[in-house]
């Protein structure tokens, strides 16, 4: 139960805090060009007052009315006083527009620049200097590989490769063995007959060395 009335309902806060749910930067330009529209408004009706208080004065002076014509000027010196207020206010609207135009021109700058750094962020850990070692790595490799296969289907199927070296050799037999049969069938052609008498001088050599195997063998 509440003893001390209705509790006074809050009033939403129209300052922003930190981001969350204030009053946007636009919306406040806008309030504020839309003051300054005011302002112009009221100075203009002031110095409409201001000139009526001289026209006045004017007239009572030449009516010969001097308290009257002080009075009028009681009232331009007020109006005077309330324009260079009005001024005073309309510059304060103007410079507050100019320097939050610019501090929301440099938060865009700034937000901007800062999600640039953010995506540049983001790409360096996808696409970090050691990922990009490990890709040239596997490219390098799978490169080496299809090469290898490459090599593999071109390479000859040929079974007897190996045997090419003993093959040569029995063409080269095989060739001897035919010149040799052509020669022994040609006609009129006669090897020459192999001596089967030992020539003289070989034969004296070899008494000779037998007899002296047996005077050796004699003196022992």
């Amino acid at each position: 139960m509440n003893w001390f009335g209705k509790k006074k309902p809050s009033t939403p806060s129209t300052t922003s805090k930190g981001g969350g749910g204030g009053t946007s930067a636009a919306s406040t330009i806008i309030k504020l060009k839309t003051e300054v529209e005011n302002q112009e408004k009221r100075e203009e009706v002031t110095r409409r007052k201001i000139d009526q208080m001289v026209a006045q004065a004017k007239e009572k002076m030449a009516k010969g009315d001097k308290k009257g014509a002080l009075y009028a000027m009681k009232r331009k010196k007020l109006h005077d006083a309330e324009l260079a207020k009005i001024e005073n206010v309309k510059m304060t609207l103007e410079t507050q527009v100019i320097n939050l135009e610019s501090a929301s021109q440099n938060k865009d700058t700034f937000m901007a620049m800062k999600e640039g750094k953010n995506a540049m962020s983001k790409i360096r850990d996808e696409v970090g200097i050691d990922k990009v070692d490990e890709l040239m790595d596997d490219i390098r490799e799978e490169m080496e590989q299809a090469q290898e296969i490459s090599d593999a289907i071109a390479a000859p199927v040929d079974p007897l490769a190996a045997d090419e070296d003993e093959l040569l050799a029995e063409l080269e037999q095989m060739g001897a063995d035919d010149l040799e049969a052509e020669l022994l069938s040609a006609p009129g052609v006669s090897l020459p007959s192999v001596p089967n008498k030992k020539l003289p001088a070989h034969k004296q050599k070899e008494e000779e060395e037998m007899k002296a195997l047996e005077a050796e063998l004699a003196g022992m």
